[in-house]
């Protein structure tokens, strides 16, 4: 089983080395990369990771690639306790990759 930590790792090896905020209507790197809107970015992978003992440990992992090529990572609450903004920001952004099932 793989963890939220391992899996971030994983992604960073990857060229997923940006980490991604959603703000208003827009997601933007925390280091300086530049802020896109849904139609600017694409979903290339996602995990999902569910807590085997504690439900309120379930997260999603979004690896997102912009289209001037800054790639990052979206961490969210999975299930109850998402950030609408992050749902609703997400619900616009084409997937274009892998992910769990």
């Amino acid at each position: 089983m793989s963890t939220l930590s391992g899996t971030l790792a994983d992604l960073g090896r990857q060229g997923f080395t940006h980490h991604f905020q959603v703000v208003g209507h827009r997601v933007r790197t925390l280091d300086g990369g530049g802020t896109f809107g849904p139609d600017q970015v694409l979903i290339r992978k996602w995990h999902r990771f569910e807590g085997v003992s504690d439900p309120d440990d379930m997260a999603i992992v979004y690896a997102l690639e912009s289209v001037n090529g800054t790639r990052g990572t979206l961490v969210d609450a999975f299930g109850a306790y998402s950030d609408p903004a992050v749902s609703a920001f997400m619900e616009k952004v084409r997937f274009d990759g892998s992910g769990d099932q």
